[in-house]
């Protein structure tokens, strides 16, 4: 009996013992475990602080708020471009279609209200995404002006990243209202109607220019290579077809200041060049036609190419060869037009010159050979009852 008790006491110890071995190698694996762990991030950290170096607070805060401020201005911005498209819009809607419903035929004017319909509820659709873009931008400005406010450095710096992703928002540059299709009964009402308002339009524009028209008298004095003038100075042709280089003459008259205008007429020529200049120009030897040289003219040759003589050259489409060339100069705003007077179509215009000195209008009617250019450049007088 006694000797199974002290079996059973030396069992017992040992597996005390046992277990307690296990303990300590558990425990010292696991402190060894942990204790790599937290050099390794110790390390880690290290690293950081050598390649990353520390912000103060202070110093970030004043960045973060800096930055804050620029948001609110571009988020105000958009804002605002959000408005001025919810205008154009509706003023598309309320103009856009109105002079044709007013001139078109009384058969096809339900169809047009259709089509109108489509067109207004687009239209809504696009101010309600605009709204609510404009909703969710204002609660943005909102939440930026309300965190630049703040004293709490740590606060700003935790809000400054939620706060500084804007919400997403369409581009609306290029947004317009689509123009409808229309059945071909209704396109042929429509386009000829179309076309007679393009035309009112070009002619009211271009009537408003003809009130600025002037009266004007070729300059012999400063013919180069003797063009042929008419005694009353509203006519030259180059006359002589031995002589390469260009016959070319000013007016008597030149402009300072505000706006004039003039026409030239021309049938049969095949070339010719037709503008302003300044003062200065050079008037002997060789001439180089350019703004830089004080020279903004257009040009025609080979009886149909007409360009424009700036720098770079521009190449115009016109259709048809016009009878009558309309030359327009607001001297104050810098510019120089024209036009094709019976089709009433805009040709060209020298836009952001500046003028320094008197422009005097210029014509070039071009070389004479064997009876390429027999009719002369004949000053015009404006009629406006065109």
């Amino acid at each position: 009996m006694k000797v199974d008790l002290f079996s059973t006491y030396v069992l017992w110890t040992m597996s005390i013992v046992q277990f307690f071995n296990e303990w300590k190698l558990f425990i010292t694996n696991t402190f060894h475990d942990v204790w790599e762990k937290a050099l390794a991030r110790l390390q880690q950290l290290e690293h950081c602080a050598q390649h990353h170096p520390v912000v103060p607070v202070e110093e970030e805060y004043g960045v973060k708020k800096a930055q804050l401020g620029k948001e609110g201005s571009q988020v105000q911005q958009m804002i605002q471009e959000r408005r001025r498209k919810i205008e154009e819009i509706k003023l598309s809607v309320e103009l856009s279609w109105q002079n044709l419903i007013d001139k078109c035929q009384a058969e096809h004017s339900e169809k047009i209200q259709e089509k109108l319909k489509s067109i207004e509820k687009q239209a809504e659709g696009l101010i309600e995404e605009l709204e609510q873009e404009m909703e969710k931008l204002t609660s943005r400005r909102s939440g930026l002006k309300q965190l630049s406010l703040t004293e709490d450095h740590l606060h700003l710096l935790q809000s400054f990243q939620s706060l500084n992703t804007p919400p997403p928002t369409r581009d609306w540059t290029e947004v317009e209202l689509s123009r409808p299709s229309y059945a071909e009964t209704l396109r042929r009402v429509l386009d000829p109607l179309e076309e007679t308002l393009n035309m009112e339009m070009r002619e009211a524009e271009l009537k408003s220019l003809q009130q600025h028209d002037v009266n004007l008298t070729l300059d012999p004095d400063t013919a180069h290579h003797k063009p042929i003038l008419s005694e009353d100075g509203k006519q030259v042709h180059d006359g002589d077809t031995w002589i390469s280089e260009y016959a070319c003459v000013l007016t008597k008259q030149s402009f300072s200041s505000g706006r004039f205008y003039f026409e030239v007429q021309d049938e049969e020529n095949n070339e010719w060049d037709l503008g302003v200049v300044r003062e200065s120009i050079n008037r002997k030897g060789v001439i180089t036609l350019s703004p830089e040289y004080g020279y903004w003219t257009i040009r025609l040759s080979n009886g149909n190419e007409y360009e424009a003589l700036s720098v770079p050259r521009v190449l115009l489409s016109v259709r048809t060869k016009p009878q009558k060339v309309g030359v327009f100069v607001d001297y104050d705003e810098g510019v120089v037009s024209f036009y094709d007077v019976e089709s009433r179509l805009h040709f060209y215009s020298f836009s952001g010159c500046t003028f320094q000195e008197p422009l005097f209008p210029f014509f070039c009617p071009g070389i004479n050979y064997g009876d390429e250019n027999p009719a002369p450049l004949i000053i015009s007088p404006v009629n406006q009852t065109h």
